[in-house]
C-alpha cells in the first residue's frame, strides 16, 4: 500500500534519479577528479590558480530547464578546454571515457576557470512533464527537482570518498529574463569558496542543517526530520 502510495504521488522518481546519478556518475568520477586537476595544473600552471574551486560544480536548476551549451546560456560564460579524460570498462562497453569540461566565467575585469556542467538527470524530469504518458505537471516537477537536490546533497555528505571534489549549485529560473544571472551565481559560489576554511568537525548526534546557496526563500529543506 506504501509503495502504491509512493507511485501515485511521483516521490520515488526524484529519489531514484538522484541515486542513479551518484552510483552511475558520480561515484566514478568525482574520486578521480583531483587527479585530473593535478596532471592539467602541472601542464597549465596559470589556469587553475584557485586550489579551493578544484571541484565538479554541478548546476542544478529547480526548472530543470536545461541549456546543452553554456556560452548560449550565458555569454559571460566562455568553453576553455577539457581536462584529461578517465577511460573505464563499465558494463560491456570497453574504454567508456569520462571527461569534464573547463570553463571561463568573465568577472568585470577578471577570469576565473571551474570545471562546470549540469546534473543530467534533470533532463529526464523536463521530458517527463513534457509527455502525456508521465502526467507529470510543472508543479511536480519543481517539487521533484527539490526533492532530488537534497536526495543528492545527503548521498554526497555520506560519501567519504567524494568529499572536496563538488560543488551542487541550486538555484531557482532558467535565467533566460536575466543574460547573466547564472554566471553571477556562480561567481558569487567561487568567491565563497575563496573565503570559506575547510575545516572537518566531528558530527554531532543531530547535526544542524546544511545553509542552501539559494538565495530566494521557497528553498530545499534537508531530508532528514530527526533534527529540532
Amino acid at each position: 500500500e506504501i509503495s502504491e502510495m509512493s507511485e501515485r504521488s511521483k516521490q520515488n522518481v526524484a529519489h531514484g534519479l538522484a541515486w542513479s546519478y551518484y552510483v552511475g556518475y558520480l561515484k566514478i568520477v568525482l574520486p578521480r577528479l583531483k587527479e585530473s586537476m593535478q596532471k592539467f595544473s602541472r601542464a597549465n600552471p596559470n589556469v587553475l590558480a584557485s586550489r579551493e574551486t578544484w571541484k565538479l560544480h554541478i548546476l542544478i536548476p529547480l526548472s530543470c530547464e536545461i541549456c546543452d551549451d553554456l556560452e548560449k546560456a550565458d555569454s559571460n560564460i566562455q568553453y576553455l578546454m577539457d581536462l584529461p579524460e578517465t577511460t573505464l570498462t563499465r558494463a560491456g562497453t570497453r574504454s567508456r571515457v569520462y571527461k569534464h569540461s573547463l570553463y571561463v566565467i568573465r568577472d568585470e575585469d577578471k577570469l576565473r576557470t571551474c570545471a562546470l556542467e549540469f546534473a543530467t538527470p534533470l533532463h529526464s524530469l523536463y521530458a517527463m512533464s513534457q509527455d502525456e504518458a508521465a502526467a507529470f505537471s510543472r508543479e511536480e516537477r519543481v517539487e521533484q527537482a527539490k526533492l532530488f537536490y537534497r536526495t543528492l546533497e545527503e548521498i554526497l555528505q555520506g560519501a567519504r570518498e567524494c568529499a572536496g571534489t563538488y560543488r551542487l549549485i541550486a538555484y531557482e529560473g532558467s535565467g533566460e529574463a536575466e543574460g547573466h544571472f547564472l554566471s553571477r551565481e556562480i561567481l558569487r559560489q567561487l568567491q565563497q569558496q575563496c573565503r570559506e576554511e575547510y575545516v572537518v568537525h566531528p558530527s554531532p548526534p543531530c547535526s544542524t542543517e546544511p545553509s542552501l546557496q539559494i538565495s530566494t526563500s521557497d528553498l530545499p529543506q534537508p531530508l532528514r526530520s530527526d533534527c529540532p
